[in-house]
């Protein structure tokens, strides 16, 4: 039997350490640490992500499953709720951080388990429902940051992208291809998590490159 943590480490503020440290802190001791870096929760299944197929690979009956929270596993509803009860078919219990919560597939009585997946159900459905109100938060206040206009310059173009239109396109083909993330990266020079924002919304890619006025140029 053995403890995994699992941490989806999606922006610069959710670091793999700060997530280790604080299951350490709250007794946690694991025999394997497995991390997904720069991976949507929203767009990309657990069973999709490189570390998350291999945690499902890994993952034996008896074994504990620790994350941060619910959300690290994804946020998506359905997504999050097929892993965990596929998880508990295993025989693998998983266990939250924050809250303490202990999910698995021991009790036999109905009501127990109606009351296990109902819990299970809720936490996955808030996960999917703070991503997308955040999204629509940082939607509404780019709108209105671009609505106001300084010298003529729109006051808000984003983060100046670390990547050129002929990345766009490179991606792009390489994908067209068949070839995963991770070599798209190293024959383009990119990072994962970069790759992975040009696959999930190339024209936002685009947008934010004609935006900085880089089309065409090298990326810096």
């Amino acid at each position: 039997m053995a403890t995994f943590l699992y941490a989806r480490v999606s922006t610069t503020e959710q670091t793999l350490h700060h997530q280790r440290t604080q299951a350490e802190a709250s007794g946690f001791t694991f025999d394997h640490v497995i991390a997904d870096h720069g991976v949507s929760g929203v767009t990309v299944k657990m069973r999709d992500r490189p570390e998350g197929k291999r945690l499902f690979d890994m993952l034996r009956a008896g074994d504990t499953l620790v994350v941060r929270w619910i959300d690290r596993l994804g946020r998506n509803y359905e997504d999050v709720t097929d892993t965990i009860r596929e998880f508990m078919r295993r025989g693998v219990t998983v266990r939250t951080i924050i809250n303490g919560m202990v999910f698995d597939g021991q009790t036999k009585d109905p009501m127990a388990a109606a009351v296990r997946d109902a819990l299970i159900g809720f936490m996955a459905a808030m996960g999917q429902a703070q991503a997308e109100a955040t999204k629509e938060a940082q939607r509404a206040g780019i709108a209105a940051a671009k609505a106001k206009v300084v010298e003529g310059v729109p006051a808000y173009r984003g983060r100046k992208p670390s990547f050129s239109g002929l990345h766009v396109k490179q991606v792009r083909e390489l994908e067209a291809k068949g070839m995963g993330v991770s070599e798209i990266a190293r024959t383009t020079g990119l990072s994962r998590q970069t790759v992975y924002r040009i696959k999930e919304d190339p024209a936002g890619a685009e947008t934010a490159l004609a935006t900085w006025n880089l089309m065409g140029e090298p990326a810096v």
